[in-house]
């Protein structure tokens, strides 16, 4: 068993039966008194986020997530159909897992995907992807210039803002965080 003091960013912990990724982390010593961890936790399944706080030396149970590199391959009604580039295997994972990866992912995007004990725990993508713009009202002359911003629909079906100048069947580049738009390809 490890310690509190093996806590590290996007280590997986087992508190309660439930699996918590760590997001943050910072080791405090005061002045007066024991030193302990703080920790912002965010579950596995849920989603969920939560502060706690560990005494320096508490005894945790990290699990093992193994990362792997996949391609999605499509979707196939029941979940999003993933094969591993190493071996070639395929693994399906429920629409829930995925959430709302799936509005940045196209057929043959590599993505990493985290298991645990074979089951997937949640869908990595990259930190940016280009897609299509499918539709998006016409700029008005004299729009060219900074500031506006229009609604755009891209080729996953999901909803981005872009600048009054683009034009439907245009590559942008989208931030998968956040959903914002960053850019002409």
């Amino acid at each position: 068993m490890a310690t509190s003091n093996d806590i590290k960013n996007g280590s997986v912990v087992k508190i309660d039966g439930q699996l918590w990724s760590v997001v943050e982390f910072q080791h405090v010593k005061p002045g007066k008194g024991g030193a302990f961890v703080r920790t912002k936790m965010k579950n596995v399944l849920s989603g969920k986020t939560v502060d706690r706080t560990f005494n320096a030396g508490t005894k945790l149970e990290f699990a093992s997530v193994d990362r792997r590199d996949y391609q999605y391959l499509y979707n196939d009604g029941t979940g999003y159909v993933f094969m591993d580039l190493d071996t070639y295997d395929q693994i399906t994972v429920a629409d829930a897992i995925v959430g709302d990866a799936s509005n940045f992912m196209l057929e043959s995007t590599n993505v990493t995907v985290a298991l645990n004990e074979g089951n997937p725990l949640y869908v990595e993508l990259p930190a940016s992807v280009v897609l299509e713009v499918t539709y998006t009202e016409p700029g008005l002359q004299g729009d060219r210039s900074t500031g506006g911003t229009k609604p755009a629909t891209v080729e996953t079906g999901y909803e981005i803002q872009v600048p009054l100048f683009l034009e439907a069947g245009t590559k942008v580049k989208v931030d998968t965080r956040t959903g914002d738009y960053l850019g002409r390809v």
